[in-house]
């Protein structure tokens, strides 16, 4: 019995951590504005671009887009929708550690939840490390704001080296996120109000999707590409190789406990 129960334990305390957020169809689109979209400059976007509830995007040209856009229309309000339902995903998640307080440049974080009271800086170099897990998933819930300095940036390693951005990383902002000129950065920004992409700031392997707010571009790039790929032939969705572990271990114990018995 006690191995019975060993197995349902490891099952759901993985399964807990396994889960990931669902962009639904904001997925295709590489910035998504509530209110305006403004852009000056030759900012490349890779991905949709498109604007709900506003009726105004302005710069393109020069700047350019690879997919399609989307100004108020069923297409712009169902990805807004959607938008909104993932920040409520991140914004519910378990918190895995507060760092209220804390510059985020200089850090090397796990995968998990990050939690900021108020707002969040990054002065420098953030590093997420997948350990090795390209599902690995990283949700930081903030506040108020997300501010980046200039020349920062977000960098992966799997523990060994640098790797490419995996998908699932969430920056779920109370009210609006600025990315200082030049920075590097990754993810998906899910902001409440507004988001301002400062000169040759760039966002690899992400979105800035914000709600009720502009999206502000000076010769930027934002590409939902740039990502690290799962292996072809399957790889397992995040959590699933902890709990496969999890769960050999547990019928490992009971193998032995058995043997033990029939002995």
């Amino acid at each position: 019995r006690c191995s019975i129960w060993l197995v349902v334990v490891s099952f759901w305390a993985v399964s807990a951590y396994a889960g990931t957020i669902s962009l639904g169809t904001a997925g295709s689109f590489a910035v998504l504005g509530g209110s305006t979209v403004t852009n000056t400059g030759p900012t490349v976007l890779t991905g949709d671009l498109g604007l709900n509830p506003g009726s105004s995007i302005t710069g393109f040209p020069p700047g350019s887009y690879s997919g399609a856009e989307h100004i108020d229309d069923a297409v712009a309000i169902g990805a807004q929708n959607d938008a909104i339902a993932a920040y409520g995903e991140a914004a519910g998640q378990s918190v895995t550690q507060t760092l209220t307080g804390q510059d985020l440049g200089g850090l090397t974080l796990d995968p998990g939840v990050y939690f900021f009271k108020s707002s969040a800086q990054l002065t420098g170099i953030l590093t997420l490390d997948t350990l090795g897990d390209p599902n690995a998933v990283f949700v930081f819930q903030i506040g108020s704001t997300l501010t980046t300095a200039s020349a920062s940036s977000v960098v992966f390693t799997d523990g060994v080296g640098t790797v490419l951005p995996v998908a699932n990383v969430f920056w779920q902002v109370g009210s609006s996120a600025t990315l200082g000129s030049t920075t590097a950065f990754a993810g998906n920004i899910l902001a409440s109000a507004s988001i301002t992409l400062v000169t040759d700031a760039t966002i690899t392997c992400g979105r800035a999707l914000a709600e009720t707010g502009a999206v502000t571009m000076d010769t930027n790039t934002v590409s939902i590409g740039g990502c690290e790929v799962p292996a072809s032939g399957g790889t397992p969705e995040p959590g699933t190789v902890p709990l496969l572990g999890g769960g050999l271990l547990a019928l490992f114990l009971y193998g032995r406990k058995s043997r033990k018995r029939a002995a």
